[in-house]
C-alpha cells in the first residue's frame, strides 16, 4: 500500500520532509492542497480518540501511513494482531457463558482440557464464517479487487479496526449484563464498516 493523503485517499510520494531531528516540515497533497497527514505530529490519544469517533482521516492515517508495508514489519503486525483479536473472542465467549457449562467449582484437568478445546473451536469456528462471509460479499459487491485491496489487507484492517474489542475484558473483571456484548459487538461492526470503506 502506497502512501495516501488522509483527506481524499490520493496516493502521496512523502508524508513529512525531516531537516533534523525533531524539525520536520509536513507535505501538502497536490491533489486537495490540504496537509498530506496532520497525524504524525498528533499524540496517539487524539489518534484513537478520532478512530473512536469513526473518522476516514484517522484510518487513513492508520491503515495506509502507519502500518504500511515499506515501514513496518507487516507480517508480524498481522500476526500479532490476529491472536490479539482472537483472544478477545475467547474473552467475548467468556462473557457470554459466564453462568453457563464453562464455569463450575469442581472441575478436573481432562474437563477443564475439553473446555478450552471447546471455546477456541468456537471461536476459529465463528471467525472463518465471519471471514468466509466476508470475502464473499466483497467478491460480489466489487466485481475487481483494487490492486490495493489484497486480502491480508483487508483482514488486517478488519483486525485493527476491532478495538473496541478491548471492552471485553473489563467485562470479564466487572459485572455487566450480557446486552453489553451486543453494544461492543455493534460498535465493532460499525468500526470494521469504516476501515472498509476506506480500504475498498
Amino acid at each position: 500500500m502506497d502512501l495516501r493523503c488522509v483527506h481524499c485517499g490520493v496516493a502521496v510520494r512523502t508524508l513529512f520532509v525531516q531537516y533534523s531531528p525533531g524539525n520536520i516540515r509536513l507535505m501538502k497533497c497536490e491533489n486537495c492542497k490540504e496537509v498530506a497527514d496532520e497525524y504524525i505530529e498528533c499524540e496517539t490519544m487524539i489518534l484513537l480518540i478520532d478512530l473512536i469517533l469513526h473518522k476516514q482521516k484517522a484510518y487513513r492515517h492508520l491503515l495506509y501511513n502507519t502500518l504500511n508495508r515499506h515501514t513496518v514489519d507487516f507480517e508480524g503486525i498481522w500476526w500479532k494482531s490476529s491472536f490479539v483479536f482472537l483472544l478477545l473472542d475467547a474473552c467475548r465467549i467468556l462473557v457470554l457463558r459466564r453462568n453457563g457449562e464453562y464455569w463450575g467449582l469442581s472441575r478436573s484437568s481432562w474437563t477443564s482440557a475439553w473446555v478450552c478445546g471447546k471455546m477456541l473451536m468456537d471461536v476459529l469456528f465463528e471467525n472463518l464464517v465471519f471471514i468466509c462471509f466476508l470475502s464473499i460479499a466483497t467478491r460480489i459487491l466489487l466485481k475487481s479487487l483494487p490492486e490495493v485491496a489484497r486480502y491480508k489487507d483487508i483482514l488486517l484492517a478488519i483486525v485493527v479496526s476491532s478495538y473496541f474489542k478491548v471492552f471485553f475484558i473489563a467485562m470479564m473483571v466487572w459485572e455487566f449484563p450480557a446486552s453489553v456484548v451486543f453494544i461492543i459487538d455493534g460498535f465493532v461492526l460499525s468500526s470494521n464498516v469504516v476501515a472498509l470503506k476506506d480500504l475498498l
